[in-house]
């Protein structure tokens, strides 16, 4: 066992590691299908070492071939286990059917599910029904064993993938197990991590089935982890001789009349995460009361094109759209910022805006929920959600720059990059905005970075794991229900000085 790869694959990537180990490097591909459910078994023990009564389900394809070696491997270590197969038995072939007669000549009985099964009493139920090859709706008596598993009230194990999850897309089909351990082999499936993935698949290990490196090093990922480790790196100690002026210049534009709230969380967090002078361009009857909040914001009332003209002269990275509204104040304020030529990060009612008169742009980073996603695509909300990964990179090839698509699993992508995973991150981020501080924290760090090429792609990615880091470390004091947007800015500063705090 080793922890999760940076490496994304979809399955049919995972096919092509599969190939290229068994016809290249002259792996059987039995002993890859005994060392995975060795691996499961083994997990198992660990993670429920108390245990002794099993119910593994099987299918008809390699996952059931697995769950077979699962059954087998458990009998031998004295447990108590029932195996049910699934579909029709004389469709095994292969490795598939050779464990399962391996099973059975060790003494394993197998018998047929029926929709009235009942799995009460088994301690662990094992998920060997359908493996990463699905790709139309669960139907039939495989819909009808998943829904058992997922009223068994037993501790659930995912071979691989837990059945009815859209291994690329992390989309379920029609119904999937709701796993509270998968055991995933050879490639990481970008689909455990994204979508409904992170909802159905509880904890995940990776193993890599005795797979020699030099195997994954043949295919290139379609997609890349990000994690706050493998970034925290660009957040190094500063030099002893820094001042405001190299640390960038942010200017804050939102603020709508009601909407103070949104533009100053976004503000703060782009001071907290180091920029060294943060501006408010914002209704003149908000300027005061978010000054007073937050003293270190220069705050501006503006209600003419002119006055903000001023304010965008003199800055270096701009952030639009928190609190911004759909009024003609909002669309005079974002027609200006478009005929700037400087980064920017565009978020919330600025991407509403965006929508009804698309343009494209290098030098931005836009950030939409799924709903934004789908104005900006001329969608739905759930079209977005069926495959955040094919939405991403249309709205990156309609819009140009730089996209981030929020959400479990947040995505990123740029020119010239494979696209971005973020795995930070936890369920108490859903809540009013959260939003608003990534896009603060974003354009905090986009303007410290030097100018090049890679700028954007970088600040978006290393902000997205700052931002769920932070959001980690403030659920981790507190817990993950109630958690606000402020908890997370409180623990920003700490995320983004890991030099001194780890």
């Amino acid at each position: 066992m080793r922890r999760l790869p940076n490496a994304l694959y979809t399955a049919e990537e995972v096919r092509e590691l599969d190939r290229l180990a068994i016809e290249e490097f002259a792996i059987p591909s039995a002993t890859l299908m005994e060392n995975a459910g060795k691996a499961a078994f083994n997990k198992l023990r660990e993670k429920w070492p108390k245990a002794r009564r099993l119910v593994v389900l099987v299918g008809t394809g390699n996952n059931g071939g697995d769950g077979f070696v699962v059954a087998r491997l458990a009998r031998q270590a004295n447990y108590e286990v029932r195996l049910f197969q699934v579909g029709d038995a004389s469709r095994l072939t292969n490795d598939a059917l050779s464990m399962a007669k391996r099973w059975e000549e060790t003494g394993g009985q197998t018998d047929a599910f029926n929709i009235g099964l009942d799995l009460g009493g088994s301690e662990v139920v094992v998920d060997g029904l359908l493996g990463t090859g699905l790709n139309t709706n669960v139907e039939g008596d495989f819909a009808d064993a998943i829904r058992a598993i997922n009223t068994s009230h037993a501790a659930v194990l995912a071979i691989d993938i837990p059945s009815g999850l859209d291994a690329d897309t992390g989309s379920v089909l029609g119904v999937a197990v709701n796993a509270h351990l998968t055991v995933t082999f050879i490639g990481l499936k970008r689909g455990l991590m994204t979508g409904a993935g992170p909802r159905h698949v509880g904890q995940v290990i990776y193993d890599d089935c005795r797979v020699p490196p030099n195997v994954l090093m043949k295919i290139k990922p379609s997609c890349s982890r990000l994690g706050f480790d493998g970034l925290g790196h660009l957040l190094g100690p500063r030099p002893r001789d820094m001042h405001k002026g190299q640390c960038g210049h942010v200017l804050v534009i939102g603020g709508e009349s009601g909407m103070s709230g949104a533009v100053r969380l976004a503000a703060e967090a782009a001071a907290r995460v180091g920029a060294g002078l943060v501006s408010v361009a914002t209704r003149p009857a908000h300027a005061a009361s978010i000054s007073a909040a937050c003293p270190e914001l220069m705050c501006h009332p503006v209600d003419s094109v002119a006055a903000l003209r001023v304010l965008l002269a003199k800055a270096s990275v701009v952030a639009i759209g928190p609190g911004l509204g759909q009024s003609d104040w909002s669309k005079q304020m974002l027609s200006v910022v478009l005929e700037q030529d400087r980064p920017m990060v565009v978020d919330a009612d600025a991407l509403n805006l965006l929508a009804t008169e698309p343009v494209s742009r290098e030098q931005w980073i836009l950030t939409p929920h799924p709903g934004e996603a789908a104005r900006l695509l001329n969608t739905d909300t759930k079209t977005i959600q069926q495959d955040r990964f094919a939405a991403t990179i249309a709205l990156q090839k309609k819009y140009a720059g730089t996209v981030l698509l929020k959400g479990a699993g947040t995505l990123v992508a740029s020119p010239n990059m494979p696209v971005g995973l973020c795995s930070e991150g936890n369920p108490g981020m859903a809540s009013g905005g959260m939003g608003d501080v990534l896009t603060g924290v974003i354009a905090g760090l986009l303007a410290q970075r030097p100018q090049s090429d890679t700028m954007q792609a970088l600040a978006a990615r290393l902000g997205v794991c700052v931002h769920g880091r932070a959001a980690d470390r403030a659920a981790h004091l507190d817990g993950e229900r109630g958690l606000l947007a402020s908890d997370v800015i409180a623990a920003l500063r700490e995320t983004v000085n890991p030099a001194q705090f780890g």
